[in-house]
C-alpha cells in the first residue's frame, strides 16, 4: 500500500478526528500539534502505532507519557511517541 493510498487517506481522516476528541483539552493540543507536523507524511507502520495510542490508551496515561511525566511501557514507547514527547517540550 503506497503511503498517499485511499485506504491510508482514510485512516489518517479518522485519526484526525480522534485525535482531535481525546477527552481532555490538554491531550487536544498535544496531540493537535502532532498531527499539524507529522500526520500526513507517517507510513504505515507509523499510522498503526498512532491508532494503538489513540485507541488503546487511557488519557491520563497517555498525557503522562506524551509530556515525560511518567515512561511508557515498551508497547507503546515507540517512535511515534517520541514524536509526540518533543513537540510537547518544545
Amino acid at each position: 500500500m503506497s503511503d498517499n493510498s485511499p485506504e491510508l487517506e482514510l485512516r489518517r481522516k479518522k485519526l484526525l478526528f480522534r485525535g482531535g476528541h481525546r477527552g481532555t483539552k490538554e491531550n487536544d493540543i498535544l496531540v493537535g500539534r502532532f498531527m499539524d507536523a507529522h500526520l500526513a507524511t507517517l507510513s504505515e507502520e507509523q499510522l498503526e502505532r498512532f491508532e494503538i495510542l489513540m485507541n488503546d490508551v487511557p488519557d491520563a496515561d497517555f498525557f503522562k507519557w506524551a509530556t515525560g511525566k511518567a515512561a511508557a511501557p515498551a508497547k507503546y514507547d515507540t517512535d511515534v511517541l517520541h514524536m509526540i514527547q518533543e513537540l510537547s517540550n518544545a
